[in-house]
């Protein structure tokens, strides 16, 4: 499994709402400077985030992009989902999936489910705060005069 750019991009546009809102829209131009991704990209991923109910858009020179939610009800696995889809590492344990006709006598299928469980707790517990905070702790505020 590997998470693509837009699932990347996506929670570092989430960071950069998070950190940039103050209750204001924020413009995608902005934002597409600030993390130096492209504006058509990110056009891709609001789309995405938007369909989720994940941003709020508002059309119009104040308009722009903000979280539907505080930075601390959203996880890193529901963002990621929204761009990417199931985190499954196979078919056979999707949810919602046909399983195969091995599934009962398969060998593998409790390392498959345990490694699905594992991604999901780690992405269900991080949350967006948790990553607002984090980066933070990286780059603190700069209050030079």
């Amino acid at each position: 499994m590997k998470i693509s750019t837009k699932g990347r991009y996506a929670l570092r546009m989430m960071i950069d709402l998070a950190e940039n809102s103050n209750g204001n829209y924020v413009a995608l131009k902005d934002i597409s400077i600030r993390q130096e991704i492209s504006l058509k990209y990110l056009e891709q991923i609001v789309t995405l985030l938007g369909k989720a109910g994940l941003i709020r858009s508002l059309r119009g020179p104040a308009g722009g992009y903000m979280l539907s939610r505080r930075p601390d009800e959203y996880t890193a696995g529901d963002i990621i989902r929204a761009t990417e889809g199931a985190l499954s590492p196979v078919d056979c344990v999707d949810e919602g999936s046909v399983s195969c006709k091995r599934y009962g006598t398969c060998p593998t299928i409790d390392f498959w489910q345990g490694l699905y469980n594992v991604i999901n707790e780690y992405i269900n517990d991080t949350t967006l705060q948790d990553l607002l905070d984090k980066q933070k702790s990286i780059n603190p505020p700069d209050y030079n005069i």
